[in-house]
């Protein structure tokens, strides 16, 4: 599933291509991925004319803020990405119709929605999968829902501090790799990421969250800061399925320490990377390093 740093970086990538742009048509061959309007025709009525003024992140989630008072919420889950472009209908199939990334990747070409805009860009979306979830609602309706105010704080926000970290984790009973990618204590963070922040941090993803204290809290607080920046600066992870808006691969899954590394050298002890399942998640770890 894309996480914090590569939905942050098609958000910015988008916030650079799409801004005042107005959607002037809209497919899909996949109408449940429409969770809201419950019909695809109200959806596809009601989004036609609707100018994007602004592109933001919460969590794993895409955010347009739209004309009209409208949002738009994309989420694309375990196989989604979005990707920036134009395509040629073929049949019953889309082909890109420019060379590039976005025609050469074979992970690109699981488009199930395009929304046209005004100038002449495509924005789709190639999900696997077909895990996820496209909504456009009320503005104060969504800012005010439950799913988007039960979501916990950012962690890159500058004024997430270490003390609001530690009151955050020491507050759960559970094991610290589950409730690092619990998204109501801390909004964004994946498996990918849980692992490198806890193999940098020296910490089992076994140890119980309320009982890490001191200079340990601090130098998971610390690694999750330092590894999100790094993720977000390499564009991201592609370990399976995630591309960037302009079909390319990120660069992150290059600099991974533990992550789908199992029994490979631990680069710091030279002892052997673990795989073992938490909470029906796997956890990859150095036993040697991580107390």
């Amino acid at each position: 599933m894309p996480e914090l740093p590569e939905v942050e970086t098609i958000v910015k990538d988008l916030k650079l291509k799409v801004l005042q742009r107005t959607f002037i048509d809209f497919w899909t061959d996949f109408e449940k991925l429409i969770k809201f309007p419950k019909y695809f025709k109200e959806f596809k009525k009601s989004i036609i004319g609707l100018r994007i003024e602004k592109v933001s992140r919460r969590g794993k989630n895409i955010i347009f803020d739209l004309s009209r008072g409208k949002v738009l919420l994309i989420h694309q889950k375990m196989t989604g990405h979005l990707l920036l472009g134009k395509w040629e209908k073929t049949g019953s199939s889309w082909k890109a119709a420019v060379s590039g990334p976005i025609a050469d990747d074979p992970m690109n070409r699981f488009l199930h929605l395009i929304f046209m805009l005004d100038n002449g860009q495509m924005l789709a979306l190639s999900d696997v999968r077909k895990f996820a979830k496209v909504e456009l609602r009320e503005a104060k309706d969504f800012y005010s829902s439950k799913y988007f105010n039960d979501l916990g704080p950012e962690p890159l926000d500058k004024k997430f501090s270490l003390d609001d970290f530690k009151a955050r984790i020491q507050e759960r009973k559970g094991k610290i790799k589950q409730i690092l990618m619990d998204q109501s204590v801390i909004a964004g963070i994946g498996n990918i990421y849980a692992d490198e922040i806890l193999w940098q941090a020296k910490i089992s993803p076994f140890r119980p969250a309320n009982k890490i204290f001191g200079q340990e809290m601090k130098l998971m607080y610390l690694a999750m800061k330092e590894i999100l920046k790094k993720a977000i600066k390499a564009r991201g992870s592609s370990m399976s399925d995630y591309r960037t808006l302009s079909g390319e691969k990120g660069k992150f899954q290059l600099m991974r320490k533990v992550y789908r590394r199992t029994g490979e050298k631990c680069p710091v002890c030279g002892g052997k990377i673990k795989r073992e399942v938490i909470g029906g998640r796997s956890a990859h770890f150095c036993p040697a390093c991580q107390r």
